[in-house]
């Protein structure tokens, strides 16, 4: 629409990029962390970087990304099965859990934090992010403290009636293509598994960076939205 604001960006030779909305009204206010949210705000924000050259991110990769979403939907929406949904299936893993979430590559690293906001935001669940290979020392006594997964449940004082399962860790390694080969990734799993603490992997297909942290946000914003319909949040 061809509004004042419109006109005054135009007549200044800028880009106006109108703020995506969703095609519904909805009944309570989104939170920061809502999938729809992000990719309204930052899809105008990467054509206009693109536009003064902070960075990269030309019409095709804009398409490239809207398409990489399109797959990640129809893999991970509602009516696909859980054991052929990635996403349903990391919400399962991570039902009576605490995430110990771990990152390796570019985009993965934003794509874990972003992860942890929208557990904390949309489902209440909480959860650690680090990035590898620091994680290793940063999380190791985690792993073998009272949250690790091979820790006694059966504590003599807790009331197996009234109190929830006590969570315990799992991590969630979310992996962009390692550069040069060099990869902690085999050291983390050794790591979890010596705790006998289970894992959970994600890797995006081959793509650009901006797709692969689409791809990784995108299965995790499905997971985190899965989590909290199942814990009623």
């Amino acid at each position: 629409a061809h509004t004042p604001l419109f006109e005054a960006v135009e007549g200044a030779h800028g880009l106006f990029v109108p703020l995506a909305t969703a095609p519904y009204e909805q009944d309570t206010p989104l939170t920061a962390s809502a999938p729809g949210v992000l990719w309204a705000l930052l899809t105008p924000l990467l054509a206009i970087l693109d536009r003064t050259g902070l960075l990269t991110a030309p019409p095709d990769t804009l398409e490239k990304i809207a398409g990489r979403l399109d797959h990640i939907a129809e893999r991970c929406g509602p009516a696909i099965a859980t054991y052929s949904n990635p996403a349903k299936t990391l919400a399962a893993e991570l039902a009576d859990a605490l995430p110990v979430i771990w990152t390796e590559g570019t985009s993965a690293g934003p794509a874990g934090r972003r992860f942890a906001a929208a557990l904390a935001e949309l489902s209440g669940r909480p959860s650690v992010v680090s990035e590898l290979p620091e994680a290793l020392a940063a999380h190791s006594t985690l792993l073998s403290g009272p949250l690790a997964a091979g820790a006694d449940p059966d504590d003599f004082f807790r009331d197996r009636v009234e109190e929830p399962p006590a969570l315990h860790a799992r991590v969630v390694l979310l992996r962009d293509r390692p550069i040069g080969g060099l990869s902690a990734a085999p050291a983390a799993r050794d790591l979890a598994l010596s705790h006998d603490t289970p894992i959970s992997e994600l890797e995006p297909e081959s793509g650009g960076e901006i797709e692969t942290l689409a791809e990784l946000i995108a299965v995790t914003d499905f997971a985190a939205v899965y989590l909290a319909l199942a814990s009623g949040a």
